[in-house]
C-alpha cells in the first residue's frame, strides 16, 4: 500500500514514483492544490513534456512563481503561502523551442458525479446512465471542458488518453469513486471531436489494451477503433405530428408491414468506389422507397458502432453511438427525422449480446 502523505505539505517519496510510473490509484492524493500545514497551499503538477512551469493566479493573471522540479520525470511543485483552497489557477507551460502555452489544471477542480447519482450506480437503479458515463462537454467552475466517466471497479488505475496528451496513460489519470466503481475526470480546454480511449491496469496491475468507451457517443471510422467526443447533442426535431400519432400507429389493430434492411448493402455508391451511403443519401433514397412500397415501418439491422464489416453490426461495440459508416450521429437523427417525416416508424436491431 503506498501512502500518499507524511509529514505537513509532503507526498511519500513511493507515492511520487508511482504516479510517474502511471500505477497510483489516487492522484488526486499528490497532484492539484493541498494545505502545506502552514496556512498557505502547495500545487503539484505532472507536466512529462515541459521544460518549466509557472503557476498563474487565474483570477489575476499574474505568475504566483515557477514551480520546482521535484523529479526528472517531470513532476513540478509550486508553494502559495498564506492561501487556501479554492485557488483558480493556470498552468503556463514551456514546451518544445522554447514556446509557452497556458492550460488549466484538471486536479484543480472538484469531483463530477453527483451524490445521488453515485448511490444508484452502486445500487444498479440507474436508468439514465448515458446522462452521466461516457464524455460530456460541460462548463466546470466556468472553465469549458469534457467530463469523462467509466464504471471500472475491478481496476486499479484508469487514464483517459488521446492525441491531447499523446496518448500518454501517465498524464491524465483518473479519480476513483469508491462507493460506485466509476472513475472521473475533467479535462479543461478540449472539446467535441477528440478521439480518446481508456488506458486501464486491472487489479493486480497488469496494464490492458486501451478501450474503447462502453458509453461514447461517437466513434471513429474503421478499422480506426477509439470513442469520439460528442455528448447528448440536441438534434433539432421536426417530428412532432409522428411522436402525437406514434401510439395509434403501433396499436395491437392498426396494419403494419415492416421492411427490414441492412443499410451497408441495400445500395451503394459504385460512382464513388461502391462506398456506402451516408445516413442523408439514405434519407433521399430509401425513405421514400419504402413509403412508396407502402411499408408501415422500417427495421434496420444494428447500427450500433461495430469493428469488423463482415459482422454486418452483430459484434457491436459502441451501443450507443451510431456506426460512423454512413455519417455522424446528428446525421444519424436527420435520418430519424425523415423517416418520421414520411409516415414511416423506424425499429433498430439491439444485439447487445
Amino acid at each position: 500500500m503506498i501512502r500518499t502523505k507524511t509529514r505537513k505539505g509532503s507526498v511519500d517519496p513511493a507515492a511520487i514514483g508511482a504516479l510517474v510510473r502511471g500505477d497510483h490509484g489516487d492522484p488526486f492524493g499528490v497532484l492539484g492544490p493541498h494545505s502545506d500545514g502552514a496556512g498557505g497551499l502547495v500545487v503539484r503538477t505532472f507536466q512529462p513534456h515541459a521544460g518549466r512551469v509557472w503557476l498563474i493566479d487565474a483570477e489575476s493573471g499574474r505568475s504566483a512563481g515557477e514551480m520546482s522540479r521535484e523529479h526528472a520525470e517531470g513532476l513540478f511543485v509550486g508553494r502559495v503561502p498564506d492561501r487556501k483552497a479554492p485557488f483558480p489557477y493556470r498552468l503556463r507551460l514551456e514546451v518544445g523551442g522554447g514556446n509557452t502555452v497556458e492550460i488549466d489544471d484538471p486536479y484543480r477542480f472538484p469531483p463530477i458525479l453527483g451524490e445521488m447519482d453515485s448511490y444508484l450506480i452502486a445500487e444498479g437503479n440507474h436508468l439514465r446512465l448515458y446522462d452521466k458515463l461516457g464524455a460530456h462537454s460541460m462548463e466546470l467552475e466556468g472553465v469549458a471542458g469534457v467530463a469523462f466517466l467509466v464504471w471500472a471497479p475491478n481496476a486499479s488505475r484508469v487514464s483517459v488518453v488521446g492525441s491531447f496528451n499523446s496518448w500518454d496513460g501517465r498524464r491524465h489519470p483518473m479519480r476513483r469513486r469508491v462507493e460506485c466503481g466509476v472513475w472521473e475526470l475533467f479535462i479543461p480546454g478540449i472539446d467535441r471531436g477528440e478521439a480518446y480511449k481508456y488506458e486501464i491496469k486491472g487489479a493486480h496491475g497488469e496494464l490492458l489494451p486501451l478501450k474503447a468507451d462502453p458509453i461514447a457517443f461517437a466513434a471513429e471510422h474503421p478499422p480506426r477503433t477509439a470513442s469520439v467526443v460528442h455528448g447528448l447533442g440536441e438534434p433539432a426535431w421536426s417530428d412532432q405530428e409522428w411522436m402525437t400519432s406514434r401510439a395509434a400507429a403501433a396499436a395491437r389493430n392498426a396494419p403494419i408491414s415492416i421492411y427490414e434492411c441492412h443499410l451497408g448493402s441495400w445500395m451503394r455508391a459504385p460512382e464513388h468506389g461502391h462506398r456506402y451511403l451516408t445516413y442523408d443519401e439514405l434519407a433521399d433514397r430509401l425513405v421514400p422507397y419504402v413509403a412508396e412500397m407502402g411499408f408501415t415501418h422500417l427495421e434496420l439491422l444494428p447500427v450500433s458502432e461495430y469493428p469488423f464489416d463482415g459482422s454486418w453490426g452483430y459484434q457491436p461495440i459502441g451501443l450507443f453511438a451510431p456506426t460512423s459508416r454512413h455519417g455522424d450521429p446528428a446525421a444519424f437523427a436527420r435520418f430519424v427525422d425523415r423517416c418520421h417525416a414520411s409516415g414511416i416508424g423506424l425499429l433498430l436491431d439491439w444485439v447487445p449480446g
